[in-house]
């Protein structure tokens, strides 16, 4: 058999990329690492591909999200000279009632193998404008369920509150399974059924609101491209619901979801398009929005932004508790958690931990996994500073929460704490903490 033919197509978007086989190669491994499947290529390998010979199928849609980032637009499979994945032969543009469907039942496969394909982050998402989704959604096909009212909204609305009680205090993994499964046999049925025009657009509001806190909890186990997904169903449904409320919290949660990450261009870009979906934002809602852009700013080096987005947090933070509690959980353990973040994007660790400090003493405890992961967080800035002893304090305190928890983030800073006082270990102190870890935390999460 013949040498394959190479790959022009690839070779084309290799050289836009202005980047050398190496860096391809690096790349796609972080890529691989970020989707928890770590890769090992280097520069022979981008050779090979770029002479036609077809990379695993497993590893063609992270070297397309290499090149996506890259050049910040989508790029396709046969624009890369792939074949197309088996996914793609599906229609298009599937309707939102199809879509949802679709994508909570492989949700709820407990072998979750079809959902790795999809749970990689896409840099270049288009993500709809609030004029473009505003009452368009399909008209929805008449199902099984006959007629609704709004006592059926009041269900989802509800569950939904229930849901997100359960993943704040025990983490996405156990509740996530129950909100897909709850979209699937239930929400989604009741968008197929007869119902007045005004039920049937709260009925739309009250999915979209349940899809963006499923798509939240789907961040919190690492499977970020299907959180993607469910964020984009949230905000058809809520521009078709118009629904401003929804559509610009999702907008900010795929922001969140963004700076978490490390992409400070795509978060500002979402942080911004939240705020101006916003037009009619009471103070809350604004500290909400303008913590969030200030933090994105700051990753993005902008240190005027920040400190004016921040300011203006706090201001509007300061109206809103002389008025009254009533926007969701931005509250100011929230916002001081912003002001931490956005000092340590512009280098002062110091202020960073006393923020972070202060965030935690007045943290509600209901918020049982943020307390976790952000002590955790702040015993790493302790322990950046040399301050071993506060350190080990302070991720002991995360450890009390910690066994009552099931979720992907927790776990990662965990993990993170077990490399980072692996090297203390004959202080006293890091071994105490050390031995209590271990008792808590599943083996796989030790490094050895």
């Amino acid at each position: 058999m013949g040498a394959p033919e190479p790959n022009t197509a690839l070779e084309r978007l290799f050289r836009e990329s202005g980047w050398t086989m190496r860096q391809l190669a690096q790349e796609v491994n972080r890529i691989g690492t970020e989707r928890g499947t770590p890769l090992k290529y280097q520069q022979p390998s981008v050779h090979q591909w770029l002479s036609g010979h077809l990379p695993k199928e497993s590893v063609r849609p992270l070297i397309l999200e290499a090149f996506a980032r890259r050049l910040l637009r989508p790029i396709t499979h046969s624009e890369a000279g792939f074949p197309q994945a088996p996914g793609d032969q599906e229609p298009n543009h599937p309707s939102t009632v199809e879509g949802l469907l679709d994508l909570g039942r492989r949700d709820m496969d407990p072998s979750r193998r079809s959902i790795l394909g999809v749970s990689l982050f896409a840099v270049a998402l288009t993500v709809p404008n609030w004029p473009d989704v505003v009452g368009r959604m399909e008209a929805v096909q008449k199902g099984h369920v006959q007629h609704i009212g709004m006592a059926d909204v009041q269900t989802v609305a509800a569950m939904t509150e229930r849901i997100s009680d359960l993943d704040d205090q025990f983490g996405g993994r156990t509740a996530r399974p129950m909100a897909a499964a709850f979209l699937v046999n239930t929400a989604t049925p009741y968008l197929r059924a007869e119902a007045l025009g005004s039920v049937r657009k709260a009925m739309m509001g009250a999915v979209s609101d349940l899809c963006y806190i499923t798509g939240y909890m789907a961040v919190d186990e690492g499977l970020h491209g299907l959180a993607q997904r469910y964020y984009l169903k949230a905000l058809e449904l809520a521009g078709a619901s118009e629904d401003h409320l929804t559509f610009c919290t999702t907008l900010r949660g795929m922001s969140v979801q963004a700076v978490d990450l490390g992409h400070g261009v795509e978060a500002k870009r979402l942080a911004d398009a939240a705020a101006a979906a916003s037009p009619k934002a009471g103070p809350r809602m604004r500290a909400f929005l303008a913590g969030q852009q200030a933090h994105a700013a700051a990753q993005t080096g902008d240190r005027v932004s920040a400190q004016s987005y921040l300011s203006e947090a706090e201001v509007a933070m300061e109206k809103a508790e002389s008025q009254s509690k009533a926007f969701g959980s931005y509250d100011p353990a929230s916002l001081l958690y912003h002001t931490s973040q956005v000092k340590f994007e512009l280098g002062d660790v110091v202020g960073s931990i006393s923020a972070m400090r202060e965030s935690d003493k007045i943290r509600q405890s209901v918020y049982r996994r943020a307390r976790v992961r952000h002590r955790c967080t702040l015993a790493e800035r302790q322990l950046d500073l040399g301050h071993l002893e506060a350190a080990c304090e302070t991720w002991g305190l995360a450890l009390e929460d910690y066994p009552s928890l099931q979720s992907g983030r927790a776990d990662d800073r965990i993990k993170t704490m077990h490399s980072r006082i692996r090297p203390y270990l004959k202080n006293h102190t890091a071994r105490d903490l050390f031995e209590r870890a271990r008792l808590v935390t599943p083996s796989h999460l030790m490094s050895h």
